[in-house]
């Protein structure tokens, strides 16, 4: 049996990267799955790939710099497959700022995406769960910088860091409903987006992973499937009661010093 059987699972910020990695290893684990993304076509081929495999899945547009868009997607899920039993909020907004070059409007742009849409989904889908009377899973995908991070990430690292605490408050007020909330505070991933955003605002080569790679503990960037496989154990009746707990899936150990 899979770890998912019969799971009705919504993945948002899944059409590509990180999310794309828990779609594919939530369907294998036995999931039907949504996945939601603002570009139809890397969405439709993931949800095309998936069914070719045997499994299920539907791919919804969305923007989730729109709350109402992001509530939206929780509603497309029960509405395709009658109910939502699991959410993984996995889109991430990764661009630069510093605390003196931050605009409000990218300020505002981080908040919308690393924070606001994972509150509205989350609403939409704990309501749809109580409703029911039904137990549920949620695992937000945050950042090790939520802990501080780089001057550079500052108006990423507020959203995310209010995420941190979003989850934990989440998990408090719902765990009588059986509703367990997680996080993982993720490390240097390669994806495809990480692969842009190192190109765009670091005037980053063809070799950029092998550099990184050299500076790490591991001798490597983490893996999305790696991530993909954690995301469904906290998905899943595996990781038993755990509510509330805001993991660190890093090879870094924070506040560590050499």
């Amino acid at each position: 049996m899979g770890l998912l059987d019969d799971r009705i699972v919504l993945v948002n910020g899944g059409s590509q990267g990180v999310g794309a990695a828990i779609a594919r290893a939530a369907v294998r684990e036995g999931a039907a799955v949504t996945v939601t993304g603002l570009r139809p076509g890397p969405g439709e081929a993931l949800v095309a790939e998936l069914a070719a495999a045997g499994g299920k899945a539907v791919f919804h547009r969305a923007d989730l710099a729109d709350a109402a868009q992001a509530k939206a997607s929780v509603a497309a899920t029960v509405e395709a497959y009658g109910r939502i039993d699991c959410l993984v909020n996995s889109a991430g907004l990764t661009s630069r700022g510093t605390l003196l070059d931050t605009t409000p409007e990218l300020f505002d742009a981080h908040v919308a995406i690393n924070l606001k849409a994972p509150f509205f989904a989350m609403q939409a889908a704990v309501a749809d769960m109580v409703a029911r009377g039904a137990p549920g899973t949620i695992v937000n995908v945050i950042t090790s910088s939520a802990h501080g991070g780089q001057p550079f990430l500052a108006p990423y690292v507020a959203a995310k860091a209010g995420l941190v605490g979003l989850t934990r408050n989440a998990a408090h007020a719902h765990r009588w409903d059986r509703i367990r909330v997680n996080g993982l505070n993720i490390g240097w991933t390669a994806t495809e987006g990480e692969d842009a955003t190192q190109r765009a605002f670091h005037g980053a080569g063809d070799d950029w992973q092998e550099q990184a790679a050299a500076r790490l503990p591991m001798g490597r960037l983490g893996r999305p499937d790696e991530i993909a496989d954690f995301v469904v154990l906290l998905l899943s009746d595996r990781s038993g009661v755990v509510t509330g707990s805001v993991i660190d899936w890093d090879q870094n150990v924070l506040g560590g010093l050499d």
